[in-house]
């Protein structure tokens, strides 16, 4: 195999596979990204057997010439020093060539690496995934989906189910879940394209792909294509592959968390409230659980307060935009409500409680989006 390449493109590509692949890996080959190499583009590839992301180089695209010279063949190289040997090299070109015994030279202007390499028949292949159970979302919608729910992931593996996204689509209805039993994060959508004729009622995909795939996914290009296995799913654009392993098990059914009732309802600016919090967490970060407490009072406001016994105390009032119903008291993890009003992303969201001890509901005032935060109250009493 040869191929002379340029070296920005190269290099963006090399960062890409590199995030799935494992310092330990169960396999000693996937410690290496392969190198495969057609007339037509070059194709990288990297796991670590549950994550495997293929990043494909074109020989040309809209009149830039990617790759100058090539070889057919593939190769395995040692994935730990390929990306700062890319970065540093000298020249905007790469050439990369393996023989028959497996030995690697990587030429850039003056500079010269030689490599040993690694037997690509011993590299696992990528499964092929039925395309009749696919269906495309917008790449900015979905990179907003994940950014909505996933931080809401277990990340304990106590029950690893948890540790993933719940999707759901039925009846052209797309609906991802993540909770860690403290909070819930929910976002449901109307499909654009007709996807009556697909439903996926339990894919629990790791918090961790997600996490992965939304660093990589470029916003430049409109959609992306999602396939689904019994045990696979494959994100799939033109020059990207990202294939994760399903969670077993059969997640929880959250519904039944959402209080259809309320007792205390509160409309309030987000970034005042999320600010407030803040201010009052500076002083709660020491404590375990990092707990601000937040009392209604007359005139529509609220009072937000922390207490640490050995550094001292915080208290602001804030004025809402409206209270209706009993008054409360009730404390919460400063973090989880931070992280919930950011999610949702709205100027104003309206507060949901139905008791001291019960979870209450975040979600814009304006819900054309159906977010939904949820939240589990701490007792400090």
């Amino acid at each position: 195999m040869k191929i002379v390449i340029n070296r920005d493109q190269l290099m963006n590509s090399i960062q890409d596979v590199m995030k799935a692949i494992s310092s330990k890996p169960t396999i000693q080959v996937l410690s290496g990204m392969k190198i495969e190499a057609t007339n037509e583009e070059v194709k990288l590839t990297g796991s670590d057997s549950d994550i495997t992301i293929e990043s494909i180089i074109p020989k040309e695209e809209d009149g830039i010439v990617h790759i100058h010279d090539v070889t057919p063949g593939k190769i395995v190289v040692q994935a730990k020093f390929l990306p700062d040997i890319i970065k540093k090299l000298p020249d905007d070109t790469v050439e990369i060539e393996s023989d028959d015994d497996l030995n690697i030279l990587i030429r850039s202007g003056q500079a010269e690496f030689k490599l040993n390499g690694q037997d690509p028949e011993e590299y696992p292949q990528l499964p092929l995934l039925e395309t009749e159970n696919s269906f495309h979302i917008q790449i900015d919608l979905l990179k907003t989906l994940i950014r909505q729910t996933n931080f809401a992931v277990s990340t304990s593996e106590t029950r690893p189910v948890l540790t993933g996204v719940h999707f759901k689509l039925e009846n052209n209805q797309l609906e991802l879940v993540a909770t860690d039993s403290h909070r819930l994060a929910s976002r449901q959508i109307a499909m654009d394209e007709d996807t009556s004729q697909i439903e996926f009622k339990n894919i629990v995909i790791p918090g961790k792909s997600l996490g992965e795939l939304n660093k990589i996914l470029d916003e430049s290009q409109e959609s992306i294509q999602i396939s689904v296995s019994d045990n696979q799913i494959l994100f799939r654009t033109k020059h990207l592959f990202f294939l994760s392993r399903l969670l077993d098990g059969n997640y929880p059914e959250t519904s039944r968390l959402i209080p259809d009732q309320s007792k205390t309802e509160v409309q309030v600016n987000a970034k005042d409230l999320m600010q407030t919090i803040d201010r009052a967490s500076l002083l709660a970060k020491d404590n375990r659980n990092n707990i601000v407490k937040l009392m209604t009072q007359d005139q529509h406001k609220i009072e937000i307060s922390s207490n640490s016994p050995e550094i001292g105390t915080a208290e602001e009032v804030l004025q809402t935009n409206s209270i209706s119903g009993e008054d409360l008291k009730i404390s919460f993890n400063a973090k989880y409500m931070i992280d919930a009003l950011r999610a949702i992303d709205a100027d104003e969201v309206k507060i949901s409680f139905t008791g001291a001890m019960r979870p209450f509901i975040i979600e814009p005032i304006d819900d054309a989006e159906h977010i939904l935060q949820l939240i589990t109250p701490v007792r400090t009493y």
